[in-house]
């Protein structure tokens, strides 16, 4: 019984960890372009939650859910959304590690393996029709 309490609470501690680093996405040839944060809160002016914001809004350049700009249509080569993307977003922390790809591309190495990047892509047009709710969902 010992070793399982243990376990659990080195997940736990793995977690809180892991809650407390800020992601962020980085997009373009050379990943250079801020393309905002993706476990920041949809108050965040940097958050891709906040539908208000630069990175959250469906009508900005900088935002993966405007479906006709270059970094959230699905024909992009810099899209998350695109099957063939040969430079979707990179995920990084706030110490520039690397989380690896957000991508639908099932070709591109480093794809992430974060669970919070594998369901924006799985639901990524639901998450596009309602931010705060998914938001909610997810981190409440």
């Amino acid at each position: 019984m010992p070793l399982k309490k243990t376990f659990t609470f080195l997940c736990l501690i793995f977690c809180c960890i892991f809650q407390a680093q800020t992601l962020h996405l980085y997009g373009g040839s050379n990943q250079d372009q801020y393309l905002g944060c993706i476990n920041c809160d949809t108050f965040d002016k940097n958050s891709i939650w906040n539908s208000y914001g630069e990175y959250g809004n469906l009508l900005s350049s900088k935002s993966i859910w405007n479906g006709s700009g270059n970094y959230g249509s699905a024909y992009s080569t810099y899209s998350p959304w695109s099957d063939y993307a040969s430079y979707p977003p990179v995920i990084l922390d706030q110490d520039g590690n690397f989380f690896g790809y957000l991508t639908l591309n099932p070709y591109k190495s480093e794809r992430s393996e974060l669970q919070l990047a594998q369901i924006i892509c799985k639901h990524h047009d639901a998450i596009k029709k309602d931010l705060s709710g998914w938001y909610d969902k997810l981190f409440r």
